[in-house]
């Protein structure tokens, strides 16, 4: 079962500063959905006295072609994030950057809701794409810095929540430091383990709090996080330990920058975010590692029917017959041939693995039926004309 660890920087020195915010304001929520534009560079070399130009074509540095099996791994992970994005209420926006997927909540609001429903969305992603156990991890000479010459916090007390920082652990945890008397005499000590507190029983309240770890030997480097920050990455467990172990670092990351969008305000207004980061390209690499390994075959096509013919001359009737299948909405396609042999087609479905033939010949022409075939079983049965697109989409809904 997934973990998550949190990770306070700025102020989780939480335990050192106030992490208040007043209620009120409009929540913002934005997808943001980073995609690497793979232009290509086009070099044109003029020599002298030449009428024609030299085009080099190359692939930009950062991108590359994908397989149709690459394209169709990747589209589940698009999707199931982007869902995910969207059942929490996301609207869309597009910045051309690095392959992200972020999530952000713009606005005042009461503390560590927003937090802890990002915490969620991360949870749910990575369970979702079945990726296995993630964990934080967070260094405590950066937290003790912030506390110590930014905060105010005393020397001693802030060595005394390093001895507990050291660890990782979880709701424990936050009790064990409410019980210390060196920590529960500090004001400011008690107003972040007060808010800590509040992020755990919104995480009990989503399920969450027992994926829930703290491990401070790893800290994140951008300046501009000012409370919670969680990086999640992935750990080898013994239900994947036949795989090779790719060291892609971190798959999703994020926390709040309350300070950041005021830089960019020619006013200096400050709006208080908490966000996340899905790393999708490095999502796919180890989505890409486990097919090589265990040998997966990918449908690269989501075609539902197709239609064959056991005889010559029946590319008109098999036009019109698909015609019907699309016009209904059903995915189908046919060979492009004008008399393709049976076998051929029947075999095509099992590599491309289409579910269901539809064949139309001289005898089903004759009767007013149409056979329907299941590929996986190889049962055929007579559907008349007038039924057949009603029992196509049955079949398809039980499947």
């Amino acid at each position: 079962m997934p973990q998550l660890g949190l990770l306070h920087g700025r102020a989780w020195a939480v335990l050192f500063g106030q992490l208040r915010r007043p209620p009120g304001a409009v929540c913002i929520r934005a997808v943001h959905s980073h995609s690497q534009v793979a232009e290509a560079a086009l070099a044109t070399q003029l020599k002298p006295h030449q009428e024609k130009s030299n085009f080099i074509i190359k692939t930009p540095k950062g991108t590359r072609d994908l397989s149709p099996q690459q394209m169709v791994v990747r589209e589940k992970i698009l999707d199931m994030v982007v869902s995910c994005f969207k059942r929490h209420g996301a609207k869309g926006l597009d910045t051309p950057a690095f392959e992200l997927k972020d999530f952000d909540i713009a606005g005042q609001f009461d503390p560590m809701i927003p937090d802890a429903e990002c915490l969620k969305i991360v949870c749910e992603i990575l369970s979702g794409l079945q990726l296995g156990d993630f964990l934080i991890k967070m260094s405590w000479k950066d937290v003790r810095h912030e506390m110590v010459a930014k905060k105010g916090l005393a020397a001693e007390v802030a060595d005394r929540i390093g001895d507990y920082v050291q660890c990782h652990g979880g709701v424990s945890l936050v009790k064990q430091m409410f019980q210390d008397p060196r920590l529960s005499q500090n004001k400011q000590a008690l107003e972040g383990l007060g808010d800590l507190k509040l992020l755990f029983e919104y995480l009990t309240l989503f399920g969450i709090a027992e994926k829930i770890s703290f491990d401070l030997s790893l800290a994140r480097g951008l300046d501009y996080y000012t409370g919670v920050i969680y990086e999640a990455v992935l750990l080898q467990t013994p239900a994947h330990a036949e795989e090779e172990l790719l060291n892609v670092g971190s798959v999703a990351a994020g926390g709040r920058y309350d300070g950041l969008v005021g830089m960019f305000d020619p006013k200096g207004h400050n709006v208080p975010c908490v966000g996340l980061s899905i790393g999708v390209e490095r999502i796919f690499s180890i989505v890409e590692q486990r097919m090589k390994t265990f040998g997966e075959k990918i449908r690269t096509t989501e075609t539902q029917v197709f239609v064959a013919t056991p005889q010559k001359n029946f590319l008109q009737e098999r036009l019109k017959l698909i015609a019907e299948l699309w016009d209904a909405g059903i995915k189908a396609e046919l060979m492009y041939k004008n008399n393709p042999k049976l076998l051929t087609q029947l075999h095509y479905c099992e590599n491309m693995g289409i579910p269901l033939v539809v064949i139309i010949g001289e005898q089903e022409l004759k009767e007013g039926v149409i056979k329907l075939r299941s590929v996986a079983s190889r049962e055929e049965v007579a559907i008349t004309r007038e039924n057949l697109v009603a029992e196509i989409q049955k079949r398809l809904s039980e499947s």
